[in-house]
C-alpha cells in the first residue's frame, strides 16, 4: 500500500485535468497490482497516426482504473512523480518525457447518459460542461460554445494539445439498443470531435463492446481496437497474469491451483493465463473462494442470450458446462447487443461480456472457470437440469 500527499490542485477540474485522486485511491487500496507498464505502450502512440485506441473489456476488468492511471500520468495540473517513481513505468525511457505534460479531458459517458433523456440532450450537456472548464482555464482563447472550435483555438494560440480519455464510451449502445438514429448521432459527434484533429495527442476509449459496425463503414475507423478476441500488445493488461496472482497467493496464503480453477481461463496468444482481477482481489481480501461475478451482474442477463432460439445454442451451452469447447465464427458480429443472425453472433457477444473465453488459434470458445460456470448453471431453464446433471 502506498500513501502520497498530493497537494497541487490548482487548475484541476471535474473533466479537464481531473488530477490523480482516482489513481491515488487505487495505490492506497489493500491490494494494488502494478499495471503501469500499459503507460509505456500508450506513450508509443502519442502524437502519431496511431493515437486512437479503443479498449473493450468485460465489467470487473479494470477499465476505469486504467483511465484513472492515464489521467494521473498525463495531467499537467499535478506533479505525480511521487506516485509513479517507484512503479514499473518509471523504468521506461519515455517516463519523464510524457509525465504531466498534457491537458487531459477525462469523461465517463455513463454519467451524462444517466442524467439526460435522449442523445441530443446528452451531447448538449457534455459539451456545455467541457466548454465551461475550458473557458475557466483559457478565458482569453475560448469565446464560443462549440467544443471543437474551443479546443482548436486553444491549440492554435498555445500549442497545447489534449489527451482525451473516454470511459464507458459504448453505454449508449447498451441502453439505446434499438435506437439506430441515436447511435449514429453519437458516433458522428465522436468523429467530428476526435478524427483528424491536430489538438488530439491521444484519444483513448474504453467500453465493453468494440466499435459499432455499419456495413463496411465505421464513423470511428481511425481507432485501433484491442478486445477480448484480439488484445494485441495490450494482452498483459487485460486482467491479472499468473505471475501476479501467484504473488498474491503467497501474500494471502491462498492455494494457486484453487484460484486458477475459479478465476483463470482467459487466454491470449502471448499471455496464456489471464485471471478475472475483481474476483481475485475479492477472494484475497475476504480469504475465501466464491462467486464474486454475480455481485455486479445477475444471471438473468446471461439467460436472455441463452434462451435465444438459435439451433444448437443450448446444446453447445450444455457441452461447455461439461467443460468442452465449441467452434465459433466471430467475423459476422456487428458489435451491438441486438443484431443476432446466428448462434455465432451470440457466442461472440458472450466473449466480449466475459462469459466465454476465446481460443484465437483454434477459433473455439469455452466457459473460462468455475465462477462463470456457476452463472451458466443458474441461467439455464429448469427443463435442462436433467441434461446438466448428465453433463456434469
Amino acid at each position: 500500500m502506498v500513501t502520497n500527499d498530493i497537494t497541487e490542485v490548482s487548475g484541476m477540474g471535474s473533466y479537464l485535468n481531473p488530477g490523480c485522486k482516482g489513481f491515488e485511491e487505487s495505490l492506497n487500496s489493500a491490494i494494488y497490482v502494478d499495471k503501469t507498464g500499459l503507460i509505456e505502450k500508450i506513450n508509443a502512440v502519442v502524437n502519431t497516426r496511431q493515437k486512437y485506441i479503443c479498449v473493450s473489456r468485460p465489467r470487473r476488468f479494470g477499465k476505469s482504473m486504467a483511465t484513472d492511471m492515464l489521467a494521473a500520468y498525463y495531467d499537467q495540473s499535478v506533479d505525480t512523480a511521487r506516485l509513479f517513481d517507484t512503479l514499473q513505468i518509471a523504468k521506461a525511457e519515455t517516463y519523464q518525457k510524457y509525465r504531466n505534460q498534457y491537458d487531459v479531458l477525462k469523461v465517463n459517458m455513463q454519467e451524462f447518459l444517466s442524467i439526460t433523456q435522449n442523445v441530443d440532450e446528452m451531447l448538449k450537456v457534455l459539451q456545455k460542461r467541457l466548454i465551461k472548464e475550458l473557458k475557466y482555464n483559457y478565458p482569453e482563447y475560448v469565446d464560443c460554445d462549440n467544443l471543437v472550435f474551443a479546443m482548436q483555438d486553444i491549440f492554435s494560440y498555445t500549442g497545447q494539445s489534449f489527451i482525451v480519455l473516454i470511459d464507458e464510451w459504448d453505454c449508449l449502445f447498451r441502453e439505446y439498443k434499438q435506437d439506430e438514429e441515436a447511435q449514429r448521432k453519437y458516433l458522428d459527434f465522436l468523429r467530428v470531435w476526435l478524427k483528424d484533429k491536430a489538438y488530439i495527442a491521444l484519444a483513448y476509449m474504453t467500453g465493453i463492446l468494440p466499435i459499432k459496425k455499419y456495413g463496411t463503414h465505421s464513423a470511428l475507423n481511425m481507432f485501433d481496437e484491442f478486445s477480448m478476441i484480439n488484445p494485441g500488445p495490450l494482452a498483459s493488461y487485460v486482467g491479472f497474469t499468473e505471475l501476479e496472482v501467484a504473488a498474491l497467493c503467497t501474500d494471502y496464503h491462498m492455494d494457486l491451483d484453487e484460484i486458477k480453477a475459479w478465476y483463470n481461463g482467459y487466454s491470449f496468444e502471448e499471455v496464456p493465463s489471464v485471471y478475472s482481477p475483481k474476483s481475485v482481489i475479492s477472494c484475497m481480501r475476504l480469504g475465501r473462494l466464491g462467486n464474486y461475478w454475480n455481485q455486479t451482474e445477475t444471471f438473468e442477463a446471461l439467460q436472455i442470450y441463452i434462451d435465444m432460439n438459435f439451433e444448437g445454442l443450448k446444446d453447445d451451452v450444455l457441452s461447455m458446462i461439461a467443460g468442452e469447447s465449441v467452434p465459433v465464427n466471430t467475423g459476422s458480429f456487428t458489435n451491438d447487443m441486438t443484431t443476432f443472425r446466428t448462434e455465432d453472433d451470440v457466442l461472440t457477444l458472450l466473449i466480449h461480456l466475459g462469459y466465454l473465453s476465446y481460443d484465437y488459434e483454434n477459433k473455439t470458445v469455452k466457459i473460462p472457470n468455475n465462477e462463470v460456470r456457476e452463472e451458466y448453471v443458474n441461467s439455464v431453464s429448469v427443463s435442462d437440469w436433467g441434461e446438466i446433471s448428465k453433463a456434469l
